[in-house]
């Protein structure tokens, strides 16, 4: 996913950048289209990813209540899988927040629009 998404937003850079006449009507269309799609992975990630926190969370106060040795590895396998969820979640939020700005540039070459740039 991760090597899919940066092909995508580099490749509406490109088509950002150039200055080739467009049918960004269609354009637009499909990028509104890869929005969906990612947003909706960013949500299945969300919530794996809150539900291995809280599985964390509940394996150490388990352990600190009960002090029993074998929850450990429980709770070291649960850290090694919470940190790449949370560096991929990151990536897709990141993603999906770069393609709203790629929106807005789309379309701005169609017509005066708002933009959120500083």
């Amino acid at each position: 996913m991760k090597h899919r998404i940066l092909k995508y937003l580099d490749y509406i850079d490109e088509l950002l950048d150039s200055d080739e006449e467009r049918d960004w009507d269609s354009e637009i269309k499909l990028h509104l289209d890869q929005i969906s799609f990612f947003m909706h992975e960013r949500l299945v990630h969300l919530i794996v990813f809150k539900l291995v926190a809280i599985a964390t969370v509940i394996s150490i106060l388990t352990f600190v209540v009960s002090e029993r040795l074998v929850l450990l590895p429980l709770i070291v396998m649960l850290f090694v899988l919470l940190i790449p969820y949370c560096m991929h979640y990151y990536l897709l939020e990141n993603s999906v927040q770069k393609m709203y700005e790629q929106y807005d540039r789309m379309i701005a070459k169609k017509k005066a629009y708002f933009s959120a740039e500083r």
